[in-house]
């Protein structure tokens, strides 16, 4: 477990009411946080408002229904936290979807853009409606989530790796913009988390493709990796204790993050933990 706290903090939490999202509400609010989660499901809002309510009082959380395409949805989202809990400090972008799948000839193209407008546009609308509130407010901490695609192929995916290459290089982006306002950004990768978003690719079967689906039912059988890894990563990064580190990817199963505040200085001034286009000399080769 890593050392940190957020005491005080006002966390905004999007996908609050399953999977990774739950679990960083659930650790936010065990590390002293008070958080506002938001979800587009009516029913599953109100059922996690209740369950983190029995454990950590109605006075620390509160639930919302929101869709993170909308931004009218999103600012209502700030606004409700900021009357409940103050200003937000922190946010974590959980929300997500993995539809459509199939090859580039058998999606929808209007289910594809549907996925951009949920994984990519979403996160710009809340990374954009974070920044301006926390430079109003002297500064503040974002964590978005890459996943499958971002840093290698997905094929049979491409909504869902195209949404997610592309949250790492507006992390990388808006890391710059914001520095001077005292605003840090990073993404992160959770890994294979066993979730319902799967279940997507379960009803796909074959147009998953044999190699991924079989991948998929031995992972879920197996537990994949917790929910949890990537959720205190999250709130790991909107802490403190990790001040200085911003524009990253981060790997949860695989980075020993816990330990890069020693090291901030020099990972600030690297390309470690950047995606970047690689040339042969980067594979000892002499011809570029």
């Amino acid at each position: 477990m890593a050392n940190f706290d957020l005491i005080g903090t006002s966390v905004l939490v999007t996908g609050g009411t399953q999977g990774i999202g739950a679990a960083a509400v659930r650790i936010a609010l065990a590390r002293g946080a008070n958080v506002l989660f938001c979800a587009r499901t009516p029913a599953d809002v109100e059922a996690a408002r209740v369950e983190f309510r029995s454990t950590y009082g109605d006075d620390r959380v509160d639930g919302i229904v929101a869709d993170v395409s909308i931004p009218a949805d999103i600012d209502a989202a700030f606004a409700s936290a900021a009357e409940r809990f103050g200003p937000v400090g922190a946010v974590i972008h959980a929300a997500a979807i993995l539809q459509p799948i199939g090859t580039i000839l058998e999606v929808d193209p209007t289910a594809w853009l549907r996925s951009i407008e949920i994984n990519l546009f979403g996160s710009f609308l809340i990374t954009r409606a974070a920044c301006a509130t926390m430079r109003a407010n002297g500064g503040g901490r974002i964590v978005l989530f890459s996943g499958g695609g971002a840093a290698t192929p997905f094929p049979r995916y491409t909504a869902y790796a195209c949404s997610k290459v592309a949250v790492v290089r507006l992390v990388e982006s808006v890391a710059l913009e914001m520095r001077e306002f005292g605003i840090e950004i990073n993404a992160i990768a959770p890994g294979f988390v066993a979730t319902r978003m799967h279940d997507a690719t379960i009803a796909a079967g074959t147009a998953a493709g044999d190699a991924y689906l079989e991948r998929t039912k031995a992972d879920l059988a197996a537990g994949g990796v917790p929910a949890e890894l990537g959720a205190e990563a999250a709130c790991y990064f909107v802490s403190q204790a990790a001040r200085g580190i911003s524009g990253r990817f981060i790997a949860a199963p695989w980075d020993d993050w816990q330990r890069w505040p020693v090291r901030k200085e020099e990972i600030a001034e690297s390309d470690f933990f950047t995606l970047r286009r690689i040339v042969p000399r980067d594979r000892g080769q002499s011809w570029q």
